[in-house]
């Protein structure tokens, strides 16, 4: 090789170079990550949320400016336990941040986060009510969100691993979708989707177009769509219809329905089940049937009992982790409806609370 032709390519590269750092700088310089690490500190302390990380934040240009964040730690004010915990993260951001200097995020990617839902409820138990009124209209995010390699856990039991989380804007009437892919402690595949237009009017939150679909493996399909009210504390009003497709039982119609609480009644959910083996009828306070539900997975082994409500129910197969049930019947209330395969039962015959023993028993 030519002396002048080495001597040029090492001016060239060397030139190079020089404008790559002289870029860092600027870059550096005019994302001014310390001052957006600032803001999403500041903005979690509001919440009552501590953010801390391993390093300092990092700009990026290619293949778009970015703030690399490592060692997320996500945890309540003055709390031990870590809400979230997550190896890396990044802040996309818009071009015209570098020209204008304005804080904008375009969409938050986070790698390998882990979520403890201990701590998430005991922070959300601690949070203050919230005010008797809406706002004047919803909160905009622009930001989307993209998260993979997540997990779900509660201490140390894993409840959800191999998490994908992707969901797009929030604002005013705009559509807003999320979708969620996860595998169970089983090792189940599980997916979620989600889309609906959010609005206020007249005082109330709206969720129109809802559309939900959700599917465990290949053999259980839920789809729902509806709309949905709230207008703060227990005046929500909702109502979904769909249909459950079970691979090895048939196809079921099923309906949901939330019934604003008034000076008498709690805030109540009717479901509606009716399809092969299984039928369905029931009006439920939201917060005791969890309480129910969460008694047949029980540390301690399964505890049944008549769920708080009425209306009637016949299940033949019930899965709940590790815990199976065979042939439940559920009567209670003082108005029981009859199951859908027989004839009514005349209303001096129902029973105020009746239920049928059901058979439990551990899955291999």
């Amino acid at each position: 090789m030519p002396r002048w032709l080495r001597l040029g390519l090492l001016i060239a590269s060397s030139a190079m170079l020089l404008l790559v750092a002289v870029a860092l700088v600027a870059v550096h310089v005019l994302l001014q990550p310390e001052r957006i690490t600032a803001m999403l500190q500041s903005q979690a302390r509001h919440a009552g949320l501590e953010l801390n990380l391993a390093s300092p934040a990092t700009p990026a240009l290619f293949p778009r400016p970015a703030l690399e964040l490592e060692g997320i730690t996500l945890n309540a004010q003055g709390a031990s336990m870590p809400i979230l915990l997550a190896a890396r993260g990044t802040l996309a951001l818009p071009w015209r941040t570098l020209f204008r200097g304005e804080t904008v995020i375009s969409q938050m990617r986070i790698d390998s986060p882990r979520v403890d839902l201990d701590a998430l409820q005991s922070w959300l138990a601690d949070l203050p009510s919230g005010p008797a009124t809406l706002p004047a209209d919803i909160p905009r995010i622009d930001a989307g969100i993209h998260i993979t390699r997540g997990s779900l856990v509660r201490g140390n039991q894993m409840l959800l691993g191999d998490v994908a989380l992707d969901a797009g804007r929030l604002a005013p009437a705009h559509p807003f979708v999320l979708t969620i892919t996860a595998k169970d402690a089983q090792d189940t595949p599980m997916a979620l989707h989600l889309s609906l237009t959010p609005r206020i009017d007249g005082g109330a939150l709206r969720l129109d177009n809802i559309a939900l679909r959700l599917a465990r493996d290949t053999t259980v399909t839920l789809q729902l769509a509806g709309n949905a009210r709230w207008r703060g504390a227990a005046d929500a009003s909702a109502s979904l219809n769909g249909k459950i497709d079970h691979a090895r039982t048939g196809i079921y119609a099923a309906s949901v329905a939330l019934t604003p609480a008034n000076e008498s009644n709690p805030l109540m959910l009717s479901l509606k089940l009716d399809g092969p083996d299984n039928h369905a009828d029931l009006r439920l306070p939201p917060l005791a049937m969890a309480d129910w539900w969460a008694l047949l997975n029980h540390d301690d082994g399964p505890r049944l009992s008549v769920p708080p409500g009425s209306g009637h129910a016949e299940i033949a197969n019930i899965d709940a982790g590790d815990i199976h049930i065979e042939g439940l019947t559920i009567q209670t209330g003082d108005d029981v409806p009859a199951p859908a395969a027989t004839s009514a039962t005349p209303p001096s015959a129902a029973k105020p609370a009746d239920a049928k023993p059901a058979t439990p028993r551990k899955t291999p």
